[in-house]
């Protein structure tokens, strides 16, 4: 069946892509043979200006600063001093691979790292690293954004509290993620109403809601109404086949990031995880250098095809260039020379991940600690993932999913208070 919400992000990609070759002469081609498409819809990514062409998605059916330092990127950093930042949900109760083993250093995937806050301009062209002026300023705060994409060991975690109690009043089994259950939604752990904002901004309020009140309000956080959205069983969690990381069981992958998640479950995962989707504007901010307008997360060097700086284009493991499995999805930490700014890994590549906002194709300009929070159709998706173009990996490329679908090239990313 083919999602509306795909439709709509499709006819907006469009025009996004007319004013791209009006203000900068820079729209690139929608992804070629390698384009996903699946059960749940048809899809297409967003350029802003200056960004990259659309993408193709899949919907699938049914449905802190580093221990160990990270090193500098050729952006031209030092690396981020040592500060956990406090532990999360996810990692409190476990060890192992996917949960305190990440990247190189081996050390806990909840790393959390400071961003420190200030101003850029979300559209710029990135084959020029900003030369030109830019547009679309924004200003955000201080935050902490994850060093690590949500590992299939960590939502594991998220699983069991969610699969807690059976439909029937039985428990649930922990390990195939309710399947025994014949799929069905149980009973767990939920959000609150009104939880997940930014409650180190605006007194507690959170991020300003661009979306339809002229930036009179904030964020509404969690809704009860997207409660009956959470189901991760073992049937949605695999529906994206074979390149789907999540298994019935623990096994080799529980450092892979987790994938085939819709928009609800990585909003619940990262409230659950004590933390809270970014916004768009925020995740832009760490993947363009703060500032800094840079090509890639880690600077204007181009990624090359021996998956140090990025995992993309199928590149991972062999550099066959052609995605079959999970395989082709790399634990997370696996190209160390791509950390951002900030020391972020695989802000670029492996897994894009799904952001707070809802996307339309024009910014809210100027925008201070804001998000379109409240009115859309699709959300946005950030950052590219392992079978994706170059193209695909600016900080500018935008794209967008409808909330609802499943997809293998989308993961989770969490953001919390400074």
């Amino acid at each position: 069946m083919i999602d509306s919400a795909r439709i709509d992000s499709a006819s907006r990609t469009r025009l996004a892509c007319a004013l791209a070759l009006l203000l900068v002469g820079a729209c690139g081609g929608s992804k070629g043979g390698g384009g996903k498409a699946g059960a749940g819809g048809s899809g297409v990514g967003a350029a802003g200006a200056g960004g990259q062409g659309g993408k193709a998605g899949a919907g699938a059916a049914g449905g802190s600063d580093g221990g160990a330092g990270t090193a500098p990127s050729d952006g031209g950093d030092a690396s981020p001093a040592v500060d956990a930042g406090p532990l999360a949900t996810s990692c409190a109760a476990g060890t192992g691979p996917g949960v305190s083993s990440c990247g190189a250093g081996h050390e806990s995937c909840c790393t959390s790292l400071l961003v420190t806050g200030g101003s850029y301009n979300r559209s710029y062209d990135p084959a020029d690293a900003g030369a030109d002026a830019g547009a679309d300023p924004a200003a955000v705060s201080d935050f902490r954004l994850d060093k690590y994409d949500v590992t299939v060991g960590r939502f594991r975690q998220f699983v069991k509290a969610v699969l807690a109690a059976a439909p029937d009043g039985g428990a649930a089994d922990a390990g195939d993620g309710g399947a025994s259950d014949g799929g069905h939604v149980s009973v767990g752990w939920r959000p609150a109403a009104g939880s997940g904002k930014h409650t180190h901004l605006a007194g507690g309020l959170g991020l300003l809601d661009v979306g339809g009140d002229a930036g009179v309000a904030h964020e509404p956080g969690w809704s009860p109404a997207d409660d009956a959205s959470l189901a991760p069983t073992d049937v949605n969690l695999t529906s994206c086949g074979a390149t789907s990381t999540w298994t019935a069981g623990p096994g080799a992958g529980e450092d892979k990031p987790i994938n085939c998640v819709d928009w609800a479950e990585a909003y619940a995962f990262c409230i659950w995880d004590g933390g809270f989707l970014p916004s768009e504007a925020e995740w832009e901010y760490a993947a363009s250098g703060g500032g800094r307008a840079l090509a890639f997360p880690w600077g204007p060097t181009a990624p090359g095809t021996m998956n140090q700086y990025a995992i993309y284009d199928c590149h991972f493991p062999t550099g066959s260039t052609s995605c079959t499995s999970a395989a082709n999805v790399a634990p997370v930490g696996s190209a160390p020379m791509g950390a951002g700014r900030f020391g972020q890994l695989d802000l670029a590549g492996n897994e894009s991940t799904w952001n707070l906002d809802f996307y339309a194709t024009a910014f809210i300009s100027p925008c201070a600690d804001c998000s379109r929070a409240s009115t859309g159709s699709s959300r946005i998706v950030r950052g590219g993932a392992f079978d994706d173009a170059v193209g695909h990996l600016a900080p500018t490329y935008r794209d967008a999913n409808g909330p609802s679908l499943r997809n293998d090239y989308i993961g989770i990313r969490c953001a919390r208070s400074p």
